[in-house]
């Protein structure tokens, strides 16, 4: 990679950290990238996208993919960098600043080989990852069409800037949202048993879900339901009539979710009617599982040991990654790329090691352009 695409897209990330924006806001980082594109004659295709850009290099079949998610979280950032975030209370704090750069990074070094690739990279810097909405927007507008296999990538800051980590199958976790709504008969404090309380009822609720990763789950299947809001009650010496409950629930299989529902329904039910009281759980399914292509992981691997990473082994993590939707449309494989934090994604004073931008660039190109190739020869 030469000084000037290294410095540029540096540069490119102390900017997009320096004014992060939030989930569907992506306003001036979509100005931004555009302009980074633009400079580099990089073709921008207009589909209609609201914020995010999605672009294209080469010509051709096959096609493949190539993705960044590029928004922020609410987060006030608390580093003492000399870049950090200008917008209070919002901050780049899981990377996207980052993959957003490695990818445009990996954009000019196709674009200065655009005669020379076997097909078509299409890129897709996409907005609104964290609240689960963005990848679905970009399958609406027909970001995939014609697309043959997509590849994207997440840093991990529990890896060192030299080390890359992937699997076949389950790589994130099914991650759906649970409501709860427990409604009893109010009373007076100090006469409880002229009423039907929803806290005890709710309290109950709580440590039996607990027995579905326990006792009805096989241990050998990761299943986490955690309760993360109970809300009940205005007063000291009032017993409410309702009790309000959010969370979340995560799996790796379909097979699992699915059982997982139906238990959690059966329990909030009847624990509610042996207690004279009605429950009602809600449930909102956000993003698969990612499932990665076996191919495809192996291939990322292979490139990866070629470009100098050590590849280390991987588990699969309850976190959760709106990419799988894309998995659900085309084959293809997500990686992750050590950025080595001190501290963990999401927290307020997370920031990468420098050093892994450029390195992390390359990779992408080189897996991109191998990728072009086994599509061509392999027909998929």
């Amino acid at each position: 990679m030469t000084n000037s695409v290294a410095n540029t897209i540096h540069k490119l990330f102390k900017e997009l950290h320096q004014h992060p924006e939030l989930s569907n806001q992506e306003f001036e980082t979509t100005k931004r990238l555009r302009s980074y594109l633009q400079q580099a004659n990089i073709r921008i295709l207009e589909l209609g996208a609201k914020t995010g850009v999605i672009a294209e290099i080469g010509s051709g079949s096959p096609v493949l993919a190539l993705r960044a998610d590029i928004d922020a979280l609410p987060i006030n950032e608390q580093t003492e960098l000399d870049y950090r975030s200008q917008n209070r209370e919002v901050m780049h704090a899981c990377g996207h600043d980052l993959h957003a750069s490695v990818l445009m990074g990996a954009a000019y070094l196709l674009k200065a080989q655009e005669k020379n690739l076997q097909g078509t990279v299409r890129l897709l810097f996409q907005p609104a990852e964290e609240n689960f909405s963005g990848a679905l927007h970009f399958i609406d507008i027909g970001a995939l069409n014609g697309v043959d296999a997509i590849l994207g990538l997440h840093n991990n800051p529990n890896l060192a800037v030299n080390q890359m980590a992937s699997c076949s199958g389950p790589f994130s976790a099914n991650v759906d949202r649970i409501e709860i709504t427990v409604t009893g008969i109010g009373a007076h404090a100090a006469r409880p048993e002229s009423g039907i309380d929803p806290i005890v009822i709710g309290a109950q609720i709580v440590s039996a879900i607990q027995t579905i990763s326990s006792r009805t789950i096989s241990g050998l299947d990761p299943v986490v339901v955690s309760i993360t809001k109970f809300l009940g009650g205005n007063t000291w010496n009032v017993i409410p009539e309702k009790v309000e409950m959010e969370g979340t629930v995560r799996t790796l299989t379909p097979k699992v979710r699915a059982k997982v529902k139906q238990q959690l329904i059966s329990i909030v039910e009847n624990v509610a009617i042996s207690m004279g009281a009605k429950a009602e759980l809600r449930w909102f399914d956000g993003p698969p599982s990612v499932m990665n292509v076996a191919k495809w992981v192996a291939l990322a691997k292979q490139v990866a040991k070629q470009t100098g990473y050590e590849v280390v082994d991987f588990k699969p993590g309850l976190g959760g990654e709106d990419f799988a939707h894309y998995l659900h449309v085309v084959p293809g494989a997500f990686i992750n790329l050590g950025s080595q934090s001190q501290h963990a994604l999401h927290h307020p004073k997370f920031q990468i090691n420098l050093d892994m931008i450029t390195p992390a660039a390359h990779y992408l190109y080189e897996l991109a352009t191998q990728a072009l190739i086994d599509l061509k020869h392999n027909n998929k």
